[in-house]
């Protein structure tokens, strides 16, 4: 059986892009639905770092029941670590902006709950099989329920936030079209039972790797290590990962805990040779990827959704096209500043498996370059806190 239901906008992926697009989207008297393969359950315990930026929270803090300022803890500023000595750059004082620790599922859970309870048509368990039509003003997703049934979604306007593995990339420009980076490193991630080891998130460059002390929660944190995209996450020992880290941030004690969640996140830059054809566009993942040390990947889903919301509601409620014109354009201003940003901050803070004693100092002159200007300072105060949303 084939059910078929009419919408404005069709969005595919219920993660932060989504979510925030059908906000927005909402706010101007659009209609539209969400589908996601996924269960309600998967989506919100699915745990995810999550470092928002100043104009992230603001947005996020207009949704009803948002715990972004309540449960999410406010950070004024990181410490950089090198040659043994601490480094604070001060993001409220060079920028007058803050970021939030605030985890991705918990703020799905905020946004999940505030549209269904403002009445959003969000389906779970419904995967997207493809898109058909792209190219008349009138195109279609063709989707399928756990149980076997066809649902197709007619639409003015089709949305691909359905990350990496996009459906609507795919039917734009096919699913690898793009530019792309992999990284010869990954990063050892922890998470563990633990009071803070430090007040602000500490990012050790040090003779022994990179680590990265970051935190969860008042009584759960997480952390990093740089390791080989190779590496096995259960094949070494508590005692051998604490070893590891202390190692790799020498002059803090870290508070150590019981680990109970380890894994090894790769890294990779990527960005779609085209983001929108015709009434298809693709946001967040589907469109971009970054490497986690800028904290950059929610955020730039936002910044995304941001701009297409303007867009489509000069398309869809005053007939006007100039916005969704200009919005792929509009839209990789920002990717590129980003994936700029989270190269540099990538490139300062490891190593390559090449890398030559000069190769060390360059990096070592780059990080006292940074921390010893103001102008150096505000650069990466001003990337990480996230550029203005206008």
């Amino acid at each position: 059986m084939t059910s078929t239901v009419p919408t404005q906008v069709a969005i595919v992926g219920a993660g932060p892009a989504g979510l925030v697009l059908s906000h927005l989207l909402a706010e101007s008297g659009i209609d539209s639905i969400i589908i996601d393969q996924r269960s309600r359950d998967e989506i919100e315990n699915t745990i995810r770092a999550g470092i928002l930026e100043q104009g992230t929270v603001d947005l996020l803090a207009r949704l009803p029941g948002s715990r972004a300022h309540t449960v999410g803890m406010r950070h004024d500023g990181i410490e950089l670590r090198f040659d043994e000595a601490g480094h604070r750059i001060d993001f409220p004082g060079l920028t007058g902006r803050s970021v939030w620790l605030y985890p991705q599922h918990e703020a799905l859970k905020d946004l999940i709950a505030a549209r269904l309870e403002a009445g959003q048509d969000l389906r779970f368990g419904v995967t997207a099989m493809a898109v058909e039509d792209g190219g008349t003003t009138r195109p279609r997703v063709v989707a399928e329920h756990s149980g076997g049934t066809t649902l197709e979604i007619e639409a003015d306007f089709v949305v691909g936030a359905d990350g990496s593995h996009s459906v609507v990339r795919r039917e734009i420009s096919g699913s690898h079209d793009g530019l792309f980076r992999e990284y010869p490193f990954a990063w050892f991630g922890i998470l563990c039972e633990a009071a803070p080891s430090a007040p602000e998130l500490i990012y050790s460059n040090s003779p022994h790797g990179f680590a990265l002390i970051s935190q969860r929660s008042p009584d759960v944190q997480r952390m990093y290590f740089q390791c080989d995209p190779e590496t096995d996450p259960t094949a070494m020992t508590e005692d051998q990962i604490w070893d590891i880290l202390q190692q790799r941030v020498p002059g803090v004690t870290l508070v150590e805990g019981p680990i109970f969640q380890r894994d090894v996140l790769r890294f990779r830059s990527f960005v779609a040779r085209e983001l929108r054809h015709g009434r298809l566009t693709i946001v967040g993942d589907a469109a971009h990827t970054v490497p986690p040390t800028g904290a950059k990947g929610m955020n730039l889903a936002v910044a995304d959704v941001i701009l297409l919301a303007r867009a489509l509601e000069a398309l869809l409620t005053r007939s006007d096209s100039t916005l969704i014109d200009g919005w792929a354009d509009a839209a990789r201003d920002r990717i590129w500043k980003a994936q700029h940003f989270s190269w540099w901050m990538t490139s300062m803070l490891h190593t390559t498996p090449d890398a030559s004693d000069f190769d060390r100092e360059r990096q070592l002159g780059e990080l006292r370059s940074v921390v010893e200007s103001e102008a150096g300072r505000a650069y990466l105060a001003e990337g990480y806190t996230g550029w203005p949303l206008g």
